[in-house]
């Protein structure tokens, strides 16, 4: 839980970024940094072939030491080998990323990517010796260090050539390099990360046991495949958009992807949460399955998880408002319409992680592949059809239809491998419920489209799921820590 809680803080202090990015970039200058950032999950997925879950599933049942020693070994050989792949990959990927101007943006793009691949191990070792203190400070200070540097690069350096030309920061600052100050901050983080991981990152032996390590690469390889779909689904809608969407420039189809992505970034409390519960699933996935009561704890987990994203739902979509001032950039405001749809598709997503244990737990990763792979189809499918009619509007129902489908599929397959009795009925209903509370808001703004008046109805109708909620699951509640003694 406090890696989770950890990391929805961590998370959160960075997305704070978003509303100063919003107000220093116009719409093409945060649509090409948004294009830059959603390439690199996928060389990042690439570089650490599934060795995180493999470490936390052979950390179980195998030395800890060993298993630790065979996933530095193997990821310190693959980002020495993409590393040079993507430098030597350079210009035709600039191209393929419409940055030809700037291609020296993936080499401090390969950069960060092998020194945050380094780092991977270490933060899931401490994750499983329980340490999370010292992970938590060593995300906390990386973090704060890109935000001081983004700062300093983009509002202290122009403000003193400003006052002084021949200031000493004028030797390297460059004005018409903005998005470059912002990689070279995230540099920065991913040194500092690595130098608090240090003693974790030379911890292992230069030991290597190859068939242990057959056996962790036929384990995690699937998730290779599915971790590239799953970025596919996740951010390749940015690129998709940069290249097809229906404008006459360039530069306002990387407009597009800036209004695009800074309006995805309104469903922040539901992927912060989403985040978390990755973070602190799979270690606590894979220790609880040794326990009789496994199944039940499951379905318990995923009904609170439900019930808590459909209130994150209520307080995003309702209080749109208010949200939307996160966003510095009142041009952008006119994509606020895909808040809603991106949402429910980020509720999906969270909904098929927590399902997704079924194949985890039974070595069945390439299920996981499949199932990523078909939603990586429908994106890629929708996305290619209706992007050039509908520009970002196409890239948020694809989402919502990926996750979803990805969620159904897993649900079905899942409970013929796994069964685990979820109370699926219930939680529908509740989907629907929010989802009717959404469009009965909607309908009173149609009456009344007045501010004030859509905050009151708002907090009426957020009071009435509350209400709800604690009226039918009042036993449940009764039984938590802390909050159990509150609920007569």
């Amino acid at each position: 839980m406090w890696y989770g809680l950890s990391s929805i803080a961590a998370r959160f202090i960075n997305y704070l970024l978003t509303p100063y990015l919003t107000f220093k970039f116009t719409n093409a200058q945060y649509g090409e940094m948004s294009t830059i950032y959603a390439f690199l999950p996928f060389m990042n997925v690439m570089v650490t072939h599934g060795m995180e879950t493999a470490f936390f599933r052979f950390a179980n049942k195998h030395d800890k030491q060993t298993v630790y020693s065979n996933t530095s070994i193997s990821l310190v050989v693959s980002t020495i080998f993409f590393s040079i792949v993507l430098i030597l990959l350079q210009a035709p990927l600039a191209t393929l990323l419409q940055i030809t101007e700037h291609p020296e943006y993936l080499s401090l793009s390969a950069a960060i990517i092998a020194l945050d691949a380094l780092s991977t191990i270490p933060f899931a070792k401490l994750r499983q010796d329980g340490r999370p203190i010292k992970f938590a400070t060593t995300k906390f200070v990386g973090i704060i260090v890109n935000i001081i540097s983004i700062y300093f690069f983009l509002s202290i350096c122009p403000r003193l050539i400003t006052k002084q030309p021949t200031h000493w920061v004028s030797i390297f600052f460059n004005p018409n390099w903005a998005i470059g100050y912002v990689l070279l901050a995230n540099l920065l983080q991913s040194i500092i990360t690595l130098l608090f991981l240090f003693k974790e990152l030379i911890g292992f032996k230069f030991k290597f046991d190859v068939k242990l390590w057959r056996e962790m690469m036929a384990y995690g390889l699937p998730l290779i495949l599915a971790g590239f779909a799953g970025m596919i689904n996740e951010t390749f809608d940015r690129i998709m958009l940069g290249w097809w969407a229906p404008v006459t420039s360039m530069d306002a189809a990387k407009s597009e992807v800036g209004i695009y992505s800074a309006c995805y970034k309104l469903s922040i409390l539901i992927t912060l949460a989403v985040q978390a519960f990755r973070m602190g699933a799979e270690p606590f996935f894979f220790k609880q399955s040794q326990e009789a009561n496994a199944p039940r704890t499951y379905a318990r987990v995923m009904k609170f998880f439900i019930i808590v994203l459909c209130g994150m739902f209520l307080l995003v979509a309702l209080y749109i408002d208010v949200w939307k001032y996160f966003i510095r950039n009142p041009k952008m405001y006119i994509g606020l319409k895909v808040v809603p749809i991106l949402l429910w598709a980020n509720i999906f997503l969270g909904i098929y992680y927590n399902l997704s244990v079924w194949y985890k737990l039974g070595n069945k990763t390439i299920a996981g592949a499949y199932i990523t792979l078909f939603g990586a189809a429908v994106t890629l499918i929708i996305n290619y059809l209706f992007i050039p009619r509908f520009s970002y509007m196409a890239c948020a129902w694809a989402t919502f239809f990926c996750y979803g489908s990805m969620m159904v599929i897993s649900f079905v397959w899942g409970q013929k491998e796994y069964r685990i009795p979820y109370a699926w009925k219930k939680l529908v209903a509740y989907m629907v419920i929010v989802s009717m509370l959404f469009f009965i808001h909607k309908g009173f703004l149609l009456l009344w489209a007045n501010v004030y008046f859509s905050l009151t109805i708002a907090t009426v109708l957020t009071s009435i799921y509350v209400w709800f909620i604690l009226l039918v699951e009042r036993k449940e509640f009764q039984k938590l820590p802390i909050i159990g003694k509150f609920i007569k």
